[in-house]
């Protein structure tokens, strides 16, 4: 389970990965819970690499922002900056295929809280479709 210090890192983190704009972004849908959730259940293997990866982000944010106590609480536009200088490690890569994992889940899974990732893509809640199911198959049951 997450602690709540590195929960508002990640949020934030999360944040900036799916921003809320004109929809609701990964705050809205809740990905850090579908986060925590994974990491003492399918992704228990990457707890290590959360603990390490927000060890070092904690050690950027002070390089980087001497003045800063976390990179939550820095601004945007510095959180960005900070990204950018990590989006090529192993941890960034991790919580971004995790935040939208969490953005487009099953919300029983802890994420897409109120389906708004789902929303998002305009994705049917469905479990059955009949064809026609896209432009490639337009042509499906038409006489020839």
């Amino acid at each position: 389970m997450i602690s709540p210090r590195a929960s508002t890192k990640i949020e934030a983190i999360a944040a900036q990965i799916i921003p809320t704009d004109g929809t609701p972004g990964a705050r809205e849908a809740h990905a850090v819970y579908f986060i925590d959730r994974a990491l003492v259940t399918f992704g228990r293997d990457k707890q290590a690499a959360y603990a390490r990866g927000l060890k070092e982000l904690q050690s950027r944010t002070l390089e980087l922002f001497p003045k800063a106590h976390s990179f939550s609480e820095l601004t945007s536009g510095e959180q960005i900056r900070l990204l950018t200088a990590i989006e090529q490690t192993d941890f960034f890569e991790l919580v971004r295929v995790h935040t939208i994992m969490g953005f487009l889940s099953n919300p029983e899974y802890g994420g897409n809280y109120n389906r708004v990732g789902w929303k998002a893509i305009a994705f049917e809640e469905a479990h059955v479709h009949t064809p026609p199911f896209g432009y490639y198959d337009a042509e499906y049951g038409k006489p020839k």
